[in-house]
């Protein structure tokens, strides 16, 4: 078996997972799928992978609701701030930075699953709502041009604000959209998006879409508090192997 046979195996399985975890619980397929495959590549390469997959699953879950003029009426500050904080810090992924990136990524999801575990919760009063999204934007952009990683600090503004359930799946669409596009002009910018990502994104697109119609089958027959549990333990495992290992290998 050749190494490009193993790594499309690969990024089948991982696209597969992620869409899986992305059907249950409505969000985690870049924060998976970019997570596993940087085991094994830069981040940058994991993310010119799996763009295409979050773009469209990301554009589907958009219009599904009946939120969309609200979100972008409460959110477009926070989609402001995240597009420049993305644009300004174009190349933070590529270069020497490339493995300062995967400690950053490995940081970043120990700490998204030790605030979601913890359950902890903030709130922000409706005046100060615009211009601390576009704050909290700014950050976002800025660590998920180094990542490829949206999840902080934007999605814990986003319950901070007090989005419902159905309201807030529905924003993370409309948000994951404008953020993974403001990316595929970095990656463009910096080469990653070339002929040779054609077949691996394809096979990440179909395998992303077949796994997150099972999550969606197989909701209804879950425990999703279990589950999420699990999942959270599981990224805050995989995140600290990411930054230890490549800690380890700079020393």
């Amino acid at each position: 078996m050749t190494d490009q046979t193993i790594t499309l195996i690969m990024i089948a399985v991982a696209l597969t997972i992620a869409g899986f975890v992305k059907g249950v619980i409505g969000l985690g397929l870049p924060t998976v799928s970019i997570g596993l495959l940087a085991t094994q590549m830069p981040p940058a390469q994991a993310l010119a992978i799996v763009i295409v997959p979050a773009i469209v699953t990301n554009i589907w879950q958009t219009f599904v609701g009946p939120y969309l003029r609200d979100i972008i009426r409460r959110l477009w500050p926070l989609m402001v701030g995240t597009v420049i904080g993305i644009l300004a810090c174009s190349g933070m992924m590529t270069g020497p930075y490339a493995r300062i990136s995967t400690v950053v990524l490995g940081l970043l999801l120990v700490i998204y699953g030790a605030i979601s575990l913890g359950q902890v919760r903030f709130a922000v009063a409706e005046p100060n709502q615009k211009w601390v999204g576009g704050i909290v934007g700014l950050i976002t952009g800025a660590i998920s041009a180094t990542t490829g990683v949206q999840v902080i600090p934007s999605m814990p503004f986003m319950q901070a604000i007090g989005m419902e359930k159905d309201e807030l799946v529905q924003a993370l669409g409309v948000f994951f959209t404008t953020a993974t596009i403001a990316l595929s002009f970095n990656l463009t910018a910096a080469g990653l998006l070339t002929t040779a990502t054609a077949l691996p994104g394809g096979i990440a697109l179909v395998c992303a879409f077949g796994g997150m119609f099972l999550g969606q089958a197989l909701r209804a027959r879950m425990d999703q508090d279990s589950f999420r549990r699990w999942f959270l333990i599981a990224m805050m495992l995989l995140g600290a192997y990411l930054a230890l290992s490549t800690l380890l290998r700079a020393t």
